[in-house]
């Protein structure tokens, strides 16, 4: 089983890595032709194992392989290939990687599972993208919105509804469908930030998903003078407001964390770069996005209230105008208890001892577990951070989690949730 289980994550791997646009790192953007044809590579190295493959309105792709007891709830297991824009190789397809390969051993073992298994590849996870928190995975719940079809992919303006459409999927089917019925899911992904390997640990169960309040959007906009002429009394400097409001938000963050409570606070993009700005300038404005992200939504809530009296003392000290657009949100998320319990008693017997952690990141497990699902996260051992071309990987830590999966589901009576 083992030599199966590594074969088809290092072939699959491969194979999805060969599709993206140039270089450095990987880049395949939602609903872009390159995600449909990473999705394609998924639907043949199933269908090489004899499973039914189907697709939603969305394009989600689901492929299953029958269990013991057809009338159960099925388990899902998967994750997505879309990525950030010169990403890295394991971000989603690792996931991807992991969910065939667990089929694949079923199937090598001549052992059905005790329900239905379904690897399930969502589409557009990566919001980067659109800004719409798990598109795919939500539009398979039945739980995407008409004003969140229409959101602008960032790149080219283009609408969600537009770009599902030109990939071949039925955005107005999405809104009258009636979603998956309420299951198990199981994610394989990437740790990404550097507990695991720093513990020289190979994998985790996650038990929570930090929620995020982000501005995509903001800018502030100052008075344009020449950067020899205009007496610093006199100017209205937008980056310099600007770095005022990081080093206040950065000073809040550590009061914050020094007080037991969870944050991540992030100045994502800063954009003072434009044909408007030059060297012997002042500048008058400069666009940037905010990232605030907590397992609690009342540490949002005040966050965003610092965020916004920093901003308010700011304009008035520097003479300068903030405007942060339109804020959008995902909400914190608890995983299951019980699967994780499940998957921590299967790696036990295989000599295993993967910690609990939270996931900093937003991911597909937390869509169905706001959607009424049991679901639960299985983190992987990564360093060189994530999101990034360096991301890095050893197959083996992906192979030891999917040997521990098929041992957690294997020793299930069938049908028992």
């Amino acid at each position: 089983m083992s030599a199966i289980i590594r074969d088809t994550i290092d072939r699959l791997l491969d194979r999805i890595n060969a599709i993206s646009d140039p270089g450095p790192g990987f880049t395949r953007p939602s609903y872009s032709p390159l995600e449909s044809r990473a999705h394609d590579v998924v639907a043949e190295e199933v269908e090489r194992l004899g499973m039914a493959v189907t697709r939603d309105a969305a394009l989600n792709l689901f492929a299953r392989l029958p269990g013991r007891d057809r009338d159960a709830p099925p388990i899902y297991v998967g994750s997505h290939v879309d990525t950030v824009a010169m990403g890295g190789a394991y971000d989603g397809a690792a996931g991807v990687a992991g969910a065939v390969a667990l089929a694949a051993a079923f199937v090598d073992s001549g052992q059905a599972p005790p329900v239905d298994l379904v690897v399930i590849i969502t589409r557009a996870e990566e919001s980067v993208w659109f800004p719409v928190s798990y598109a795919g995975s939500r539009a398979a719940l039945g739980r995407l919105t008409a004003p969140e079809l229409q959101a602008k992919r960032a790149d080219n303006g283009r609408t969600l509804s537009d770009h599902i459409r030109a990939e071949g999927g039925d955005p107005d089917a999405i809104l009258s469908g009636p979603g998956l019925s309420p299951a198990r899911f199981i994610e394989l992904h990437i740790e990404q930030g550097p507990v695991l390997d720093d513990a020289k640990e190979a994998f985790g169960i996650v038990d929570g998903v930090r929620g995020g309040l982000r501005y995509r959007e903001a800018r502030i906009d100052g008075t344009w003078a020449h950067s020899g002429g205009a007496p610093r009394a006199a100017r209205s400097d937008a980056v310099f407001a600007l770095a005022d409001l990081i080093v206040a938000m950065d000073k809040h963050w550590g009061d914050i964390l020094d007080g037991g409570d969870d944050l991540a606070v992030t100045f994502g993009r800063v954009d003072a770069a434009s044909s408007e700005h030059a060297f012997a300038k002042v500048p008058g404005r400069v666009d940037f996005c905010v990232d605030l992200r907590s397992d609690d939504v009342a540490v949002l809530e005040r966050a965003d209230a610092l965020l916004q009296a920093e901003a308010a003392s700011i304009a008035a000290s520097r003479g300068v105008r903030f405007d942060f657009g339109q804020q959008s949100r995902s909400q914190p998320t608890r995983l299951s208890a019980d699967l994780g319990n499940m998957i921590a008693d299967a790696a036990q017997r295989l000599g295993h001892c993967p910690r609990r952690m939270l996931s900093g990141g937003g991911h597909d497990a937390a869509a169905f577990a706001q959607a009424g699902w049991d679901s639960v996260m299985v983190f992987l051992r990564n360093w060189n951070g994530s999101h990034n071309p360096d991301e890095a990987m050893d197959n083996a830590d992906l192979a030891a989690a999917v040997e521990t999966l098929y041992a957690a589901i294997a020793g299930e009576t069938g049908g028992s949730r």
